[in-house]
């Protein structure tokens, strides 16, 4: 394509559509952007030409298919359909071309820019400033047998939404001020995107921020350049703008029960104005501002009706104002109420596309049935990854799992939703990946029908984004936040879900349970920012503009946004203890505040010279999550005394009981080897020394002395037993039966002690070891209860049955453990009947020792899925040993408080008792119910789980 002396040129018949042009000239520039030597866009053919062009649109390509240099009945009358061909002596005096063809005028453009693709060249060269990588000399590999298309997805888009602190008031003020607005240079650019991306459809920015789309005329005839359908939201009737074109003084009240003819005169308008403009009409209606439809009488058989009359009107509108024979494109949302007015047997003609909606937090709330998936219109999904609304909005960082993405995406393709896919990306920065994977995945889902290719999905991106040295590392820093932000997105750290909303001093994480949930997520993030510094130095001069951007500060936002508020909970929690290091907390908390103020203004004005000025917002609608948290200080300075703090205690040690064993670490059990932690912290402004010294020298401590001072004022030590020394408990076939965990019998435990000591003052820290040498656990290979509880992740059952027409397998990067147990394929048949679940369905088993007997809360977590549609639901059964399975549901509905508390958590737990009926093994037994259920965890409760975010650690054997 390009030597050291020469580029070939780019030959396009000027008849052809105007985006081959446009695209000719993107490849153009890239090869410049690499080689620094421009190819020319021509008319005329030439030596070691490309030659690109649509068929029938396109002489230079329409003589080439007459002479048979060229077969195109492979890729004739598809959709989006394109071959790259290397041909000889296409034309007389014509050594070689290489000839792009297309079915059509996006499949041209979208042969053209493969090219860039295979040069190197990023979709985000423009958008994340991706520059390509230098070079003398371009060539690439060409398979004249490969097709290309035909897409899996008919329409696939994004929607510009919730666009007021990002996109807008960079078009406005930084990118596009001759407009003030989101108009026709901006969009130029985001369809320039969505070509690259292989994306055909926008539905347009709606809020009152931005103009309508149609109040630029230059915006429709851009899109149409561009090749870009134009579509709109469920809120956006025939592609109106609802929220910023009805005028109340001029047009009366927006409701169609009492003033119908004022809103069809509207419709009408925008008809006329796109017939001759690809489009994508959504037909129905909703109120204003997103807000359900306005009715007189307000029962459902008059909402159906009336949006019936609704619809009937707008086809009517359509018909009269297209072409002879021609069908416009129809698109129904069922999103909120109008999914329940569908429910309630709406009629809704079959050539209507059915687009269904996510719960707005990532979970599909109903798909096609086998009868729906027979309509002719076909079925599409409106899914976000950004969004402003209850129960708590998401506007800021892309927090959506990339991995529940796909495997909602990919359920919605195997239930024939392949017509319209809508990706609501909010401001496009910082949603670039996520952007990136659902459009891959809507262009060509074949090889994402494997989980596995996740992974390589992303390995893929990061290379060609920032070179294959430090690709797999960068991939695996975005998956370790994706973990973190599916457990709690950054957006939620404040738990002031409840509107109005507050300021809250109050976390669902532990701070002294279970290892300390606050401090772990804290380190995890530690940890993140530790790996992020440590790779951006070391990429090329070139890249590091685009790793800010893409990978840089998303971890570093999403970083600081749970130190800030992490550091803040223990601030408030020592300081009731009395510790010093409350002060230090405050200031780390104030510290993260302002490492996001600071990066978020670099973003704005010194990345690129102030390119992105405007773009990136810290505080989308100001909600209290975005503000400097309140913190706390210890009521008393004056005092000097060394204070101790145990896992599992809320307060610290009580100091006065000297030689007690009344302060005592958990049980330290041998078949789960714990490690347990002590704090040491200064109460008061003083230098300290401490000492610790175990009784018995199977006690190993992480530090066993240190200097407490107001630069260092408190240390965590780490408390292990070295299982070689410590003396065995009785030997015994079982378990004592039915014991308290707390209270086993001094036969099975070894006792000793931490003492500590500070100036005069000396403190006992009991250590008790449940350490019994059992013949049944000699060879067991499955989960022990430790501290009153069994838990269990999902992936890691003891045995899998198959059943009779779906099995268990494992999808990773989803869940709080990034594995879950998935029933598949999701084809199969729902099983009910007891009878039939132990016959049919496939099972899993997880092998459990129990040192207690008795009555138990089984207790699953699963991803919080919707039910397919009606007939299916989202359960499972379960039992322990021998009983009958007890089946289970997740399944929510509405905006129910239990649906909250899941999609912010993405987590939905459910209980069921169960009886163990003697201490020693037993087998936790899990069967489908309905195949795509999704098992993360499971916690088999003796009475010993204490409160916690997360199920405690798995006690594997």
């Amino acid at each position: 394509m390009a030597s050291k002396t020469s580029t070939a040129n780019i030959v396009i018949d000027k008849s052809d559509a105007k985006v081959v042009e446009i695209a000719a000239n993107l490849l153009a520039n890239d090869v410049f952007n690499i080689t620094k030597k421009k190819p020319e866009i021509v008319n005329k053919l030439e030596d070691y030409a490309i030659i690109a062009g649509t068929i029938g649109s396109s002489k230079w390509i329409d003589k080439l298919i007459n002479s048979k240099k060229i077969d195109v009945s492979t890729i004739k009358t598809k959709w989006e359909t394109f071959k790259i061909i290397l041909v000889d002596n296409p034309f007389q005096n014509i050594e070689k071309a290489l000839v792009v063809v297309g079915s059509d005028r996006r499949a041209t453009a979208y042969g053209l820019l493969e090219l860039s693709r295979q040069m190197g060249v990023s979709p985000w060269e423009w958008w994340a400033d991706v520059t390509p990588e230098p070079k003398i000399e371009i060539s690439i590999t060409v398979d004249n047998t490969k097709i290309y298309g035909n897409p899996s997805v008919k329409y696939r888009g994004v929607f510009l939404n919730d666009e007021d602190w990002g996109l807008q008031r960079w078009a406005a003020l930084t990118y596009e001020p001759e407009t003030g607005d989101i108009g026709p240079k901006t969009y130029a650019k985001v369809f320039e995107l969505l070509l690259r991306l292989r994306a055909n459809t926008i539905w347009p920015a709606m809020h009152k921020s931005t103009k309508a789309f149609y109040f630029y005329p230059k915006n429709k005839e851009v899109a149409d350049d561009y090749a870009i359908v134009i579509g709109s939201s469920h809120a956006e009737p025939m592609l109106s703008n609802i929220n910023a074109e009805w005028n109340h003084e001029t047009m009366g009240e927006y409701r169609y029960d009492t003033n119908s003819e004022s809103i069809k005169s509207f419709f009408k308008k925008r008809a006329k104005e796109t017939a001759n403009y690809d489009g994508i009409y959504t037909i129905g209606m909703r109120g204003e501002h997103d807000s359900p439809m306005i009715v007189g009488e307000d029962d459902t058989d008059s909402q159906v009706k009336l949006l019936e009359k609704v619809i009937t009107d707008q086809r009517a509108i359509l018909k009269a104002n297209s072409k002879k024979g021609e069908h416009k494109p129809q698109a129904f949302v069922p999103y909120k109420e109008v999914l329940h007015y569908y429910q309630s047997g709406l009629n809704l003609p079959e050539d209507i596309t059915l687009v269904w909606t996510d719960d707005n937090y990532g979970y599909i709330r109903q798909l096609s049935n086998p009868e729906e998936q027979k309509r002719i219109g076909g079925a599409g999904v409106y899914y976000h990854t950004s969004y402003w609304g209850r129960p708590h909005d998401y506007l800021w960082l892309n927090s959506t799992s990339p991995a529940l993405m796909w495997e909602e995406m990919l359920k919605a393709y195997q239930f024939n939703s392949q017509d319209l896919w809508i990706l609501n990306v909010g401001d496009i920065k910082p949603h670039e990946y996520n952007m990136e994977l659902f459009l891959d995945m809507a262009w060509d889902m074949a090889p994402f029908q494997n989980n596995t290719y996740l992974k390589t999905h992303k390995q893929n991106w990061a290379k060609r984004e920032f070179g294959e040295k430090y690709a797999e590392k960068i991939a695996d820093i975005l998956s370790a936040n994706d973990v973190l932000a599916f457990k709690r997105r950054p957006e939620f750290m404040a738990w002031s879900q409840v509107e109005p909303v507050t300021k809250s001093g109050v976390t669902e994480l532990s701070q002294f349970h279970y290892g300390d949930e606050v401090s772990k997520r804290i380190s995890a993030f530690n940890e993140l920012l530790e790996q992020v510094e440590a790779v951006k130095p070391n990429l090329p001069e070139h890249r590091k503009d685009a790793f800010y951007q893409l990978v840089y500060y998303p971890i570093v936002a999403a970083a600081n946004q749970n130190n800030k508020w992490l550091y803040a909970y223990k601030s408030k929690f020592v300081a009731k203890q009395g510790r010093f290091s409350a002060t230090a907390f405050a200031k780390e908390s104030e510290d993260a505040f302002n490492t996001i103020k600071a990066e978020t203004d670099y973003y704005n004005t010194k990345l690129k010279n102030g390119k992105w000025n405007h773009i990136m917002t810290m505080q989308p609608r100001f909600l209290p999550v975005f503000d400097k948290p309140d913190t706390a200080i210890p009521a008393s300075t004056n005092v000097n005394d060394l204070g101790i703090a145990l896992e599992s205690y809320q307060m610290e040690l009580n100091n006065k009981v000297i030689n007690s064993y009344a302060d005592v670490l958990p049980v330290f059990n041998a078949y789960t080897k714990n490690t347990y932690y002590i704090d040491v912290f200064l109460k008061g402004n003083q230098t300290l020394n401490w000492e610790a010294k175990p009784e018995a020298s199977w006690i190993k401590l992480s530090q066993s002395k240190g200097v407490l001072n107001i630069e260092n004022p408190e240390e965590r030590i780490y408390v292990t037993i070295d299982w070689n020394q410590v003396p065995k408990g009785e030997n015994k076939k079982e378990a004592p039966l039915g014991h308290d965990y707390q209270l086993i019998p001094p036969s099975y435990k070894v006792n000793s002690a931490i003492n500590f000591s500070s100036n005069e003052n000396n403190h006992k820290v009991g250590v008790s070891v449940f350490n019994p040498e059992l013949e049944d656990l000699k060879n067991f290979k499955g989960f022990v209860e430790d501290k009153g509880f069994v838990s269990i992740n999902a992936e890691n059952a003891t045995r899998k049955t198959k059943g009779a027409e779906a099995n268990w397998e494992t999808y990773e990067g989803l869940g709080y453990t990034n594995k879950v147990a998935v029933a598949l394929p999701r084809s199969a048949k729902s099983i009910t009947d007891a009878s039939e679940i132990l016959k049919d369905s496939p099972m899993l088993e997880y092998d459990f020792y129990s040192f207690n007997f008795g009555e138990v809360n089984i207790n699953v977590q699963a991803i919080p899925t919707h039910a397919f549609f009606e007939g299916y639901g989202v359960r499972c059964a379960l039992a322990i040993d021998d009983a009958e399975p007890e089946i289970i549901d997740f399944q929510t509905f509405g905006r129910s408080d239990a649906w909250k508390q899941n999609v912010l958590k993405n987590a939905a737990i459910k209980s069921a008792k169960g009886i163990v009926n003697k201490a020693g093994k037993h087998t936790l037994k899990i069967w489908m119910v309905d195949p795509g259920v999704m098992i993360d965890q499971i916690l088999i409760d003796f009475g010993g789980w204490k409160d916690s975010y997360a199920f405690p650690e798995e006690t594997r054997f």
